[in-house]
């Protein structure tokens, strides 16, 4: 190539960049720069909270009790701060938890209630009543009824010509506690065993269960779906307490249902 030619060339290369050099300038554009994220610490605030499952009738002490950082903006009323009560894993000590808690939730006053040794008086809501019934593998659904489930209660007892009456006169119920005991058998496999049953109950269920109970042959209760919990629970046979009313049963005869009837007097059908 000429020397003529190639000094054309480089005169048109510097001119390219001084031109592009100016037009940044011009416009007042920069080389682009790399953003540096700032991560600004959202405020917190320490709230008393479960350090661990706490089943229902479970007692609070230094074990299952620690402060927990909580952002401040989602604090809510109810929530116990370390700012306001610092000794309160100290002063809720013994305490007795009335519905469950769950690792990491915030302790609130709805959810615990001061023992003073009578545990089952403070797991009852005001106007509740606690009624004790007693079951077996048979009649409470296979051991598997545990405190805070709902159940059925129905009573089965015998009519005219041998015949046996079933008649729910309890529904959807929530079971307080279940009296366990440990049984081995004999090959010394050890098993659960309840064998009686502690229900919460309105005054009138209550006066309804004292009467199924002398009037029954067997007493069992039928579990139902956590699902149901949403359900009425003061339902009851009424008609236990006046000894009237029309109730329909079912008849079973030699272990098969024969058919349902209206009952008037439920003593001596």
């Amino acid at each position: 190539m000429k020397p003529a030619r190639i000094l054309i060339l480089t005169v048109a290369v510097v001119a390219a960049g001084l031109a592009g050099v100016l037009a940044m300038r011009l416009s007042g554009t920069s080389a682009p720069q790399i953003a540096e994220t700032i991560i600004e610490k959202q405020p917190t605030i320490n709230v008393l909270a479960s350090a661990g499952n706490l089943p229902v009738g479970s007692r609070l002490n230094e074990e299952n009790l620690h402060w927990l950082a909580w952002p401040q903006d989602g604090m809510v009323e109810g929530l116990i701060t370390q700012a306001a009560r610092p000794d309160a894993v100290t002063e809720l000590n013994g305490m007795v938890v009335r519905l469950p808690m769950f690792d990491g939730e915030p302790v609130r006053a709805e959810k615990i209630a001061d023992a003073s040794n009578r545990i089952m008086s403070s797991l009852l809501p005001a106007g509740k009543r606690a009624v004790a019934t007693e079951i077996s593998v048979a009649t409470g659904a296979g051991g598997f009824v545990l405190p805070n489930d709902r159940v059925d209660v129905i009573m089965v007892r015998r009519g005219e010509e041998g015949r046996f009456l079933t008649e729910e006169v309890l529904t959807n119920i929530r079971v307080l506690a279940v009296d366990q005991q440990i049984q081995e058998s004999a090959d010394g496999q050890k098993t659960v065993l309840g064998t009686t049953a502690t229900l919460e109950l309105t005054p009138e269920q209550a006066k309804v269960i004292a009467v199924a109970q002398q009037m029954a042959d067997r007493l069992t209760l039928a579990l139902r779906s956590v699902a149901d919990a949403q359900e009425p629970d003061t339902i009851a046979a009424d008609y236990l307490l006046s000894g009237s009313g029309r109730a329909e049963v079912q008849v079973i005869k030699s272990g098969s249902i024969v058919g349902s009837q209206k009952s008037n007097d439920t003593h001596t059908q």
